[in-house]
Parts: C-alpha cells; structure tokens; sequence
C-alpha cells in the first residue's frame, strides 16, 4: 500500500497519512506508522472531505 502526506502538512511531518487501495481509504498517523489505521468507504471518505471544505 502506498501512502502519502498532505500538501499542506507540517515540515515536521506531524500530519496524518492517506493509502487508497481498492474500495477503501486508509488513514494513519505519521508519526505512528506501525499503529492504527482507520478505513472508511469511499462514499463516506468523498462526505468527510466535502464537509471539511465546507466548513473552511
């Protein structure tokens, strides 16, 4: 699995971290890559996103 930061983060690294293997999105803390991953669908990632841009 791939994963990549965001643009924006921190040039520290303090950031969390997407993978989007088939079907599912896949976030991580940074700093913590061998810890917990959240997954989430693609229809509840693509809501999550568009009321994050909503509310900025």
């Amino acid at each position: 699995m791939q994963w990549r930061k965001a643009s924006r983060s921190n040039s520290d690294g303090n950031c969390v971290e997407v993978a989007t293997p088939p079907r599912a999105v896949h976030v991580r803390d940074s700093k913590d890559q061998a810890g917990p991953v959240l997954a989430f669908s693609q229809p509840a990632w693509t809501g999550f996103v568009s009321g994050l841009k909503h509310n900025t």
